[in-house]
């Protein structure tokens, strides 16, 4: 049998035996390499040291410098705490952990009593003792039986029941270090020993599958890092994320909750509706500019419809179907395609009315479990700004570029910053045939690239109809989301056998592309609110302008100020409490108003206002007119300045 090879980064290309290993590639390039190395990255898939290289690939060795080393790492402690639990509190049950661990780890534990503080340090103890030991990790490959017997014999009811969750095509793999056994795909570290500093940093509540009708699990939240400074930076960064929690800010703000009559479905507050219709209203008004065409499709629909497009098979436990009155299957609009596709097949389409671009704002409703629910983060009832852009195929990449000229204009205009773009590729299972998979994806990655971008790419982790490229930005707190998406689907347009008159006369299959720059309202206002700490640009601030009197004589004048500013179409409140100036500001800024107009004695007679900008955003604070101050005011919010 021939040698497989293998590609490095430097160029090189190494031969290795059928069954080498990462850690065996690693030893063959260097000592040293070996014994620093934590993982590897097998055509830009994270594997684990110890997994066999099964075919040519290009290999980097990931160590404690690579930016992935962390996910290792928390990935290997979060292993340790489960051994420790199990060392101070054998009868305890093991469910699972965490599948991201690019900031935390966790794991899930039916105990007889709920865990302590005294508990956890208890557990940061024992964790210690073990990475003391520096045991190592090791990866076994077992039949479906073998596991169950095991994991029967450990007195697992918890695991048994997950082997049933991993498909029956799927190797099962245990990870091995000490006593402690559990069902993982890895990657972890060679051993405890290179698992710099953790820290344990807190315990909830979780229903077992995220379901209330189970017993309630005890998880337990940790963290770890190569070094201590690192572990250290990150503390702090989650004692400010706690500062701007958006259910925190939200409550103190007063733009929205979530209330038990309503589970997962949100309250907006005049203030939130305010911010989510000018999140809105900003979305709409670029419609014109890229072409896209509004609609409305009902809330309501026959369940007929999502089988066609697949969804009542794969996604029917995530949506809500009820009975009509003949007895017929109804569905809660979960996704707006499927009612865009349509919309799209019930009229006859040439080649000279595409591109068409549907676009929707409807409410959508998902049947969330309740214990995945998470203030506007995680909800049941939101909003989309969803687009859906059928066209030909070699339109494709002039809508992308489109696509990415939004994109680029929306974040610039709500002061974000595109930091990395990836485009996920074919998984294992999908529709389609490979070779139009191919052309897609190559059509992405080129998109992606000629906007200006290194494209990365995450390898088989596209959904089983669509390629996607994936625009994260970084909040202020270095964490990464993804807000903008583009798909390319591979399967819908067949499913409700769309068509359009080509060119030749004859008819043809649209591309269709599903795209969000947002994405749900709902979670992109859970991520702004915590990246601005509730400091919104003056354009979109709930409240752009407070008028604040400095005593009860100045309020008729103050009365006047604000009317004026609302009549220029700005949103203005007057404070005429008789409360002292200074108690007034400090609860402006509580509110995180953009600017207060001070008006006293000398305002009122010459006219004026003293404007005071919030803190840190700059501006001048010099007395203006009136009229000018109105007009600077308007003008910064025309132009949507940050």
């Amino acid at each position: 049998m021939s040698g497989i090879q293998v590609r490095l980064p430097d160029g090189r290309t190494l031969e290795v035996s059928p069954g080498s290993t990462t850690l065996d590639v690693a030893q063959q390039i260097g000592p040293g390499l070996a014994r620093a190395a934590l993982a590897g990255r097998l055509d830009g898939r994270l594997v684990d040291l110890r997994a066999p290289i099964e075919r040519d690939a290009a290999l980097e060795i990931v160590t404690a410098k690579d930016p992935a080393a962390g996910e290792v790492i928390r990935h290997s402690a979060e292993h340790v705490m489960a051994d420790a639990v199990k060392a101070l509190f054998p009868t305890a049950q093991i469910d699972v952990g965490r599948s991201d661990h690019s900031e935390k780890f966790q794991y899930d534990f039916l105990v007889e009593a709920p865990f302590t503080p005294d508990d956890l340090e208890r557990i940061e103890a024992e964790m210690k003792r073990i990475i003391g030991e520096s045991r190592s990790f090791e990866r076994e490959v077992v039949s479906r039986d073998e596991a169950r017997r095991l994991f029967a014999e450990l007195g697992e009811e918890l695991k048994v029941s997950r082997l049933g969750d991993i498909a029956e095509d799927e190797p099962i793999t245990l990870f091995r270090h000490g006593d402690f056994v559990d069902l993982c795909r890895g990657p972890h570290v060679q051993h405890t020993g290179q698992i710099g500093a953790f820290k344990l940093l807190e315990v909830a509540g979780a229903y077992w599958r995220g379901d209330e009708k189970n017993p309630m699990l005890q998880r337990i939240y940790g963290t770890a890092f190569a070094s201590s400074r690192e572990l250290r930076d990150h503390l702090e960064r989650i004692e400010e994320a706690k500062r701007r929690d958006h259910r925190r800010l939200g409550a103190q703000l007063d733009l929205f909750h979530i209330d038990a009559i309503a589970p997962g479905s949100p309250f907006y507050h005049p203030k939130g509706a305010v911010l989510y219709n000018g999140l809105v209203d900003y979305i709409r008004s670029l419609y014109p500019k890229y072409g896209f065409t509004e609609v409305i499709a009902p809330q309501l629909l026959r369940a007929e419809l999502f089988k066609t497009s697949g969804h009542y098979e794969l996604f029917r436990d995530d949506m809500f179907f009820m009975e009509g009155d003949e007895g017929e299957e109804l569905g809660l609009k979960a996704m707006n395609c499927p009612a865009h596709c349509h919309l799209f097949g019930i009229t006859k389409r040439s080649y000279r009315d595409l591109p068409i671009r549907f676009a929707e704002f409807s409410r959508l409703h998902r049947n969330e479990r309740s214990g995945t629910l998470t203030g506007l983060a995680r909800v049941r009832a939101f909003a989309q700004d969803d687009g859906h852009v059928y066209c030909e195929p070699d339109q494709v990449p002039e809508e992308l570029e489109r696509f990415f000229d939004m994109t680029a204009e929306v974040y610039r205009d709500l002061g974000l910053s595109i930091s990395e773009v990836y485009v996920s590729t074919r998984p294992e299972k999908f529709l389609g045939t490979p070779e139009d998979w191919t052309r897609a994806e190559n059509a992405l990655v080129a998109a992606v690239e000629k906007a200006g971008f290194e494209c990365g790419i995450k390898a088989g982790e596209a959904v089983f109809y669509a390629p996607k490229v994936e625009v994260d930005f970084r909040d202020v707190l270095g964490r990464p989301w993804t807000l903008a998406t583009i798909q390319v689907d591979m399967a819908m347009p067949g499913r409700f056998g769309l068509r359009y008159v080509g060119r030749d006369g004859q008819e043809h299959q649209p591309a269709m592309l599903h795209r969000a720059v947002l994405g749900s309202l709902e979670r992109f206002l859970a991520v702004y609110i915590e990246h601005t700490g509730g400091e919104f640009p003056l354009w979109l601030a709930p409240v752009q302008v407070l008028v604040l009197p400095i005593a009860e004589r100045h309020n008729e004048y103050g009365g006047r100020v604000a009317e004026a500013l609302r009549a220029a179409g700005l949103r203005a409140e007057l404070d005429d409490r008789n409360e002292k100036l200074g108690f007034k500001i400090r609860e402006a800024e509580v509110q995180k108003i953009p600017v207060m107009l001070v008006v006293g004695d000398q305002e009122q007679r010459d006219g004026t206002v003293s404007p005071r900008r919030r803190r840190g955003k700059g501006g001048s604070n010099e007395t203006q007119t009136l009229d000018g101050c109105i007009a600077e005011l308007a003008e910064s919010v025309r132009l949507r300045q940050t």
